[in-house]
């Protein structure tokens, strides 16, 4: 039988959506700078804006569908990045005094959003950005947000001086999202917490008891997905990216399997997993990355159908469900497509 589709989050944006984007920012993925400059081009789009944001909705939607994608996202067109995007709806953090912190683990720095005070929900907007992207599909939209420990680790603590209750804050601010979604009528409710992958001791320390938070009284009609890549480099084609430790997700495996999550996502293409891993979930989908996001080279449906049947001598192939490693927003359109057209052939000729 074909193996389902999906995308993970970001898709690039198109060319008339004249929005700052992280992909793009000289100074890092991670960085705030872009959320100053995305006010300001928000005001100079002024009324077109929630217009010209839906069309590049409907694109980024309509490119997935022509690539063959079961699961598609809304591409976070509307988003700067994907963390600070959040965080602005969100009491306690200071966008204007930034503070610069080293990130992932050391891997770069950046100027951060500072946290100054109890974080809350300011205002709701993810059921509106559902609404938005499902109104241009048939098919269901995933939506996705940002989880607790990647959230903290995403800005600078200056008032909780304590990662386990800043991140149960966070999770009880996404966790009211997440019950509007639901209640909304969305069934495919995607965190994305990377941070597990850099940090597996944490997780299983504080992180996995927050995403329960995050994810409590999500009816079971949801896919509860979450997302952990080992990590986003800044440039296409750059080797040397310091990613997560490789047996990470082997320390977190059996967290996941006794955890709520439905379905969880690996990354494989761009390193591939010892896939005894996929042996340790016995009930939990996986979403399997098969292409990767920060090279330009485009896989073969061969190749990736090698893969796909490599894995499934692991796991049953209704649990099995393939995708890119992360966002696509590196990749530009044109080889974005290129790689999903070649997945998702691949998945079908399975």
């Amino acid at each position: 039988m074909p193996l389902k589709t999906t995308c993970i989050g970001a898709y690039p944006k198109p060319d008339f959506v004249e929005l700052p984007d992280w992909f793009n920012h000289p100074d890092g993925p991670d960085t705030a700078d872009p959320t100053a400059l995305w006010e300001k081009a928000m005001a100079a789009l002024g009324p077109a804006a929630a217009d010209i944001i839906e069309r590049g909705v409907a694109q980024a939607i309509a490119d997935q569908l022509e690539c063959g994608i079961d699961i598609p996202t809304d591409g976070e067109i509307a988003r700067e990045n994907y963390i600070h995007y959040h965080c602005r709806h969100l009491l306690g953090f200071d966008f204007v005094h930034l503070t610069h912190k080293e990130v992932r683990g050391g891997t770069y720095e950046a100027a951060l959003p500072t946290i100054n005070g109890p974080v809350a929900v300011r205002d709701q907007f993810l059921v509106a950005d559902w609404q938005r992207a499902q109104g241009n599909c048939k098919r269901a939209v995933k939506i996705t947000m940002p989880g607790p420990m990647t959230i903290s680790d995403t800005n600078h603590d200056d008032y909780y001086d304590d990662p386990q209750k800043l991140g149960a804050d966070i999770a009880a601010a996404l966790n009211v999202e997440v019950r509007a979604l639901a209640a909304a009528g969305c069934v495919h409710i995607q965190i994305d917490e990377p941070l597990f992958a850099r940090k597996p001791a944490a997780a299983l320390d504080y992180g996995f008891e927050n995403l329960e938070r995050a994810f409590h009284g999500c009816p079971k009609n949801v896919q509860r997905t979450v997302h952990m890549c080992y990590g986003y480099p800044d440039q296409l084609d750059r080797d040397d990216y310091p990613k997560a430790d490789p047996d990470s997700y082997l320390q977190i495996a059996d967290a996941i399997e006794y955890s709520s999550i439905d379905a969880v996502s690996f990354e494989d293409a761009h390193r591939h997993n010892d896939l005894s891993l996929l042996e340790r979930l016995a009930t939990t989908s996986v979403i399997f990355g098969v292409v990767a996001i920060a090279k330009s080279e485009i896989e073969t449906v061969e190749d990736i159908r090698e893969r796909l049947c490599q894995a499934l001598q692991h796991i049953d192939a209704e649990r099995l469900i393939a995708a890119p490693d992360c966002g696509l927003g590196l990749l530009g359109r044109d080889l974005a497509m290129a790689k999903l057209k070649n997945m998702c052939q691949a998945s079908r000729s399975i």
